[in-house]
């Protein structure tokens, strides 16, 4: 038999009336001449036999006979009695039968059932991710094989095992197309992961075609290496970011403070508040509003990250102050981030205070000098008004009021 084909897959021979029947399964790859061998035919003319076939090529059993005809091209009696395809195809599957007679009388029957097929490139993960992200469903790529014949099956591992479908952590989507002139077929299978917390941080996948045919060597793709994120960033530092608004955290007695605690880590975490180490009685929540900031609000803030799956990550210290108060009714705190500009603009602010206060005591007390000295320069006036007053009650009344008081008897 030529090469490019296999045969003996099973051979059974049995003897039925002084008949020998021989059946075979050939496989052949496409494009390849293929030889069938007719059993008991003489090697040389003068040769009774028959073929006949059943493929694609035909609506029922076809007969060749060593005279040759318009089949040629396709499928040819040789000298010695066998069939010879120059170039098998996927039309050619099917069933091809020789009946042969020996110079001596005896029959001989070849039975051949013929399946072709055709190895596909290597197959390749189109879009492979980079990254990953823990807890969620993510598209790790897209398996594609292509130019096969039959279909054949994608798989797909992880660390060496393969993974099967679950529709939870593990979803396939799978695809096949056939091309209308050739007939091979293009294999997609897209992968969806969930990669569990705490699992591994850079898992390797690989995809594998098999073929339909067994003693068929599966081809693998390169394998990739994405990274899970998600997982570790609860356990790095300075993940859990505080933002205050207005920066700096100082505002002026009945401002507004707003602190948001910022976070990558999906799903979200819950977030709660302290104030000088001490939890708030709040409900979780990523902002913090302080409206109408007064002394008691003044201190040192921060925001606690916590998942079911780690610990709790806390964020660095924000000091809230009011401006105009002094330093030491702030609550002291190694994360306060406060520039030292802000700590001058108070110390002048306290300055300016003082000496307008002192300046308002100085002149109150110059009013009241003032007063005083207006008080001492009017007394010695009202005096002289009041002797005048006195010495016009001491007079003596009109002249003419006088001299008719004495023509009186």
């Amino acid at each position: 038999m030529a090469a490019g084909t296999t045969a003996g897959v099973w051979v059974l021979v049995l003897s039925l009336w002084g008949v020998a029947v021989s059946d075979q399964n050939i496989t052949a790859r496409i494009g390849k001449p293929l030889v069938l061998n007719c059993k008991g035919a003489p090697k040389k003319p003068p040769q009774q036999l028959e073929w006949k076939l059943n493929t694609g090529r035909t609506e029922a059993w076809k007969v060749l006979t060593p005279q040759g005809g318009p089949w040629d091209s396709v499928a040819r009696v040789l000298p010695n009695g066998s069939l010879l395809l120059p170039a098998v195809g996927i039309q050619d599957e099917g069933t091809f039968r020789c009946r042969a007679t020996s110079r001596n009388g005896k029959e001989t029957k070849s039975n051949y059932r013929v399946q072709v097929y055709q190895i596909p490139g290597k197959p390749d993960i189109v879009d492979p991710a980079s990254e990953l992200m823990a807890g969620v469903p993510n598209k790790v790529g897209t398996c594609v094989s292509e130019g096969g014949y039959p279909a054949g099956t994608l798989s797909w591992h992880l660390d060496g095992k393969t993974l099967i479908p679950d529709g939870k952590g593990v979803s396939v989507k799978e695809e096949t197309r056939r091309h209308p002139e050739t007939g091979l077929f293009t294999l997609h299978s897209e992968l969806m992961v969930t990669p569990a917390w705490g699992g591994a941080p850079q898992p390797t996948f690989s995809c594998s075609f098999s073929p339909s045919f067994p003693r068929r060597r599966a081809l693998h793709t390169a394998p990739i290496r994405p990274s899970v994120w998600g997982d570790l960033w609860p356990l790095e530092p300075h993940t859990v970011q505080l933002v205050v608004e207005p920066a700096g955290g100082a505002v002026p007695p009945g401002g507004t403070v707003t602190l948001t605690c910022e976070t990558s880590v999906q799903p979200p975490p819950q977030i709660h508040w302290t104030k000088d180490g001490t939890p708030l009685p709040l409900s979780p929540s990523p902002v913090l509003l302080l409206p109408e900031v007064g002394p008691e609000d003044q201190g040192t803030y921060s925001c606690v990250a916590t998942h079911p799956s780690h610990g709790p990550q806390k964020s660095r210290a924000i000091s809230i102050s009011i401006i105009g108060e002094t330093s030491l009714q702030r609550a002291p705190g190694a994360g306060s981030v406060e520039g030292p500009g802000l700590g001058t603009l108070a110390l002048a602010l306290g300055i300016l205070g003082g000496l307008g206060t002192a300046a308002l005591l100085v002149g109150v007390i110059m009013w009241h000098r003032r007063q005083r000295r207006g008080q001492e320069r009017k007394a010695p006036e009202n005096q002289e008004e009041d002797e005048e007053e006195r010495a016009e009650l001491n007079q003596p009344e009109d002249p003419e009021a006088a001299e008719s008081s004495a023509g009186a008897p």
